[in-house]
């Protein structure tokens, strides 16, 4: 998990700064589709551990330099040159492509295939970051919890909720903390929460209130749990790591490709929307089950190709790319 450009956090050349940017682009990318985390392409991306030093870095000693406006003081104690690469690949990815990703996801094929691409990535993710950990019996079971955790959570169903103030400020925290967890997507937990609808229409709207709120629970949210993640990383790196992956192995459920609705119901525009599914096996005859395979494979193979690229251990490209 550990990336081996150790000075990633400061970044210095042009190609620094366009990885962090792809890298970005990868995470908006991933939020954009429901089920999918972008801590999990940050996870997979080799600057999982950055991004949460990063936040960390967020204090009062940062408060105090940007009250006093020492932009250069400010930018080396926060990574600001990290967070803004990786903030504008993000934005980018979130404009470019979300009217794309849109489309897709409203189309039953195109469906089948973005989620078997993000399948073969988090599957391949699992494998290649579970492997940098010293696994025992501890970690095993650390990892059981972890999955088994994420598979309750991806399987709820959304429920209907008040939107006072609180509720409003515990759903920003909730849903920033999943959103930087590997596996579990932050929209998807404001789908759990009864807010997503709210949410949206409020950002629509323009209605400033909720949106602040929202916005401050997020926060407090992302600040707070920042430091317990790098805490745990520090202190009891292996458990963090198999705890992490166990997230990914149980968000696999909820990204399987292939699926059928059980349960639907409209939403904020009168469009159906599904709100339980069930994995069913995929038929090989139709039309994009070839397609599908060779895209879950591509996503497999391009993770482990970016692993092998950083530490050149890949069993499966150690061979191919000495």
């Amino acid at each position: 998990m550990k990336s081996h450009d150790a000075d990633l956090s400061r970044p210095r050349t042009p190609g620094q700064y366009l990885r962090l940017f792809l890298t970005g682009f990868a995470m908006g990318a991933a939020d954009i589709v429901p089920g999918v985390s972008g801590g999990t392409m940050a996870f997979i991306l080799g600057v999982y551990e950055f991004l949460i030093q990063a936040i960390k870095s967020f204090n009062l000693q940062a408060i105090r330099l940007a009250l006093r406006l020492k932009i250069g003081a400010l930018a080396e104690q926060v990574s600001l040159n990290f967070l803004l690469a990786l903030g504008l690949g993000l934005a980018t990815a979130i404009v470019a492509l979300s009217s794309f990703l849109s489309a897709t996801m409203d189309d039953a094929d195109g469906r089948v295939m973005l989620f078997a691409f993000f399948f073969g990535l988090v599957l391949a993710s699992i494998l290649t970051v579970g492997g940098k950990a010293r696994w025992g019996r501890a970690t095993a079971a650390v990892f059981a919890l972890g999955a088994a955790a994420a598979f309750v959570i991806v399987n709820i169903v959304p429920a209907e909720a008040e939107h006072t103030a609180p509720a409003l400020f515990v759903s920003g925290m909730i849903a920033i903390t999943a959103m930087i967890l590997p596996g579990i997507s932050g929209s998807f937990m404001l789908l759990i929460l009864g807010q997503y609808d709210y949410i949206l229409t409020a950002v629509s709207n323009r209605d400033l209130p909720p949106i602040v709120v929202v916005g401050l629970g997020a926060v407090v949210g992302i600040i707070a749990f920042s430091r317990i993640l790098s805490y745990l990383l520090e202190r009891y790196y292996n458990l963090t790591v198999a705890l992490l992956v166990g997230f990914m192995a149980g968000s696999l459920w909820k990204i399987y490709p292939w699926k059928v609705c059980l349960e639907r119901d409209l939403d904020r525009h009168g469009h159906e929307r599904c709100l339980l599914e069930q994995n069913i096996a995929p038929v090989a005859e139709s039309e994009v089950f070839v397609p599908a395979v060779v895209l879950l494979l591509l996503g497999f193979l391009l993770v482990n190709l970016l692993d092998h690229l950083q530490a050149r251990e890949n069993p499966i490209f150690r061979r191919l790319l000495p």
